[in-house]
C-alpha cells in the first residue's frame, strides 16, 4: 500500500514545482532575451532496509532550452541582439563575469554601458564608458563606434567593443538572477566569430501556446496523482475493516 503513496505523494509534489517552472516561463514571455526552463521527473529508488520495493519520484534535471528568440527591430542605438550562438557578458558586484541575451542597453549618470539592471557592460578591457554628446553605433563584431554631435562629419571614433562569448550551453548555470554563469565561476573567452545586431533585440523563446498546453498537462497529472492518494487510502479503510472483522 505505502509504494503506491511514495510515488503518488512525491509525484503530486514535484508536479507543482513544475507548474511553478511553467507559471515562471509565462510570466517571462515578453521578457528581453529570456530562455524557457525545462523540469524533467523520473523514478529513484528509496535507500534503507525493507524499502527496496519504494520509490520517489524525483525532479530529475532542470534543463534550459536554448532556442534563439524572435528578432524584433526597435532602431535605438544601445539595443543589440546577439545572433545565433554567444552571450553579452556582463559585470556582476561582486565582481565576477555573468551572460546574458537581453541586449536592452543604457547609460548611467557616468556614462557606463550597463542593463536595464544597472550592471555594467564588459567589454575587451572591462566596463566600457562612452563619451557625452555622442551619436553611438554598434557594428556587427560588437565594436562601438561614436561621433560628436555637431562636429566633423564622418569623424568615426572607436571607444570600445562589446565582450561577446559562445561558452558550451549545456555547461551554462543559470542563477537566482536569470543571468548564466560557467560552471567554475571563470570568466568565458572572447569569440571572434560571435555577431550582434544594433537597433534590434530579441524575443524571449518560450512559447505561450505549449507552456499553456503544458499547464493543462501537468493540471491532469496532479489530478490523477491526488486520486491515487485518494485510492490507497479507500484500500486502506477497507483492509481494515476486513481484519477487524475477523
Amino acid at each position: 500500500m505505502d509504494r503506491l503513496i511514495y510515488t503518488a505523494m512525491t509525484g503530486a509534489k514535484h508536479t507543482m514545482g513544475q507548474q511553478a517552472a511553467v507559471s515562471h516561463n509565462l510570466a517571462n514571455a515578453t521578457s528581453t532575451g529570456f530562455r524557457a526552463e525545462m523540469h524533467k521527473l523520473r523514478a529513484v529508488p528509496v535507500q534503507g532496509e525493507g524499502l527496496a520495493t519504494r520509490a520517489f519520484v524525483v525532479d530529475a534535471s532542470v534543463a534550459t532550452n536554448f532556442e534563439p528568440g524572435a528578432m524584433q527591430q526597435t532602431g535605438r542605438p544601445l539595443d543589440v541582439a546577439v545572433e545565433g550562438k554567444g552571450w553579452l557578458a556582463v559585470q556582476l558586484p561582486d565582481g565576477r563575469e555573468a551572460y546574458t541575451r537581453d541586449g536592452s542597453l543604457e547609460l548611467s549618470p557616468n556614462g557606463v554601458l550597463q542593463t536595464r539592471r544597472g550592471l555594467p557592460v564588459l567589454g575587451d578591457g572591462g566596463p566600457i564608458t562612452l563619451p557625452p554628446d555622442n551619436e553611438i553605433s554598434i557594428g556587427s563584431d560588437g565594436t562601438i563606434s561614436a561621433m560628436q554631435a555637431g562636429g566633423a562629419e564622418n569623424v568615426v571614433n572607436v571607444v570600445g567593443r562589446l565582450k561577446l562569448v559562445n561558452p558550451p550551453e549545456a555547461s551554462l548555470v543559470r542563477g537566482d538572477d536569470g543571468l548564466f554563469r560557467t560552471p567554475d565561476g571563470q570568466p568565458a573567452p572572447l569569440d571572434e566569430n560571435a555577431r550582434v545586431a544594433g537597433g534590434f533585440l530579441e524575443g524571449s523563446n518560450v512559447s505561450v501556446v505549449d507552456q499553456m498546453v503544458t499547464m493543462i498537462s501537468l493540471a491532469r497529472q496532479f489530478e490523477m496523482q491526488t486520486k491515487m492518494l485518494q485510492t490507497a487510502e479507500a484500500n486502506d479503510r477497507a483492509a481494515t475493516q476486513l481484519l477487524s472483522a475477523r
